[in-house]
């Protein structure tokens, strides 16, 4: 492919980010609340400021009687065997029609944007964003997915407005 052309693709791709990132992220129709709960491990993402060098990280959910989410986020700092940080933030499902919008309290009163952007038909593979596309998470049911996958949920995230380029991988190694 010559320069001009790779310049005018780029130039293209740039152009429909930006164009996304004005459009509202979209999110799935439904999430089955019942299905989602449970263990994520945590494949790649845009890390915030506690995630940083995050080992082994599996979002754990599990729906409380009043419709809340108690969440555990426990990683290892640093190195598979760092010090285990775990948090315990509180879901609260704000849109009750499509169980796909939440917000997320680490502390209160402030409730942070979260949003599943995708969820595969059997619910082992899920994307969890925000509005402003600041942060992202790619997680699964197992540790590890095909690459072919991980590429297709890059893409998805690509046509939504993310910057690609600021998604890691976070190290996941696990005993069979």
């Amino acid at each position: 492919m010559s320069g001009r052309k790779l310049s005018l693709l780029l130039f293209i791709t740039l152009l429909a980010g930006c164009q996304s990132m004005s459009q509202p992220i979209r999110t799935e129709n439904y999430v089955d609340i019942n299905r989602f709960m449970g263990d994520w491990y945590v494949i790649a993402n845009i890390p915030t400021f506690i995630e940083k060098g995050a080992h082994n990280a599996v979002e754990t959910y599990e729906l409380n009687d009043d419709g809340t989410i108690a969440t555990t986020f426990t990683f290892n700092k640093g190195s598979f065997d760092g010090e285990q940080k775990q948090y315990h933030p509180k879901g609260f499902i704000t849109d009750t029609e499509s169980n796909a919008v939440w917000g997320m309290q680490f502390i209160w009163p402030i409730k942070a944007d979260y949003r599943i952007v995708y969820l595969n038909d059997d619910y082992t593979q899920t994307i969890v964003g925000r509005e402003k596309r600041d942060y992202v998470w790619i997680m699964a049911r197992t540790p590890q997915i095909p690459e072919q996958d991980y590429l297709k949920m890059l893409q998805l995230l690509a046509e939504q407005g993310y910057d690609i380029s600021q998604i890691q991988k976070v190290p996941q190694q696990w005993p069979d």
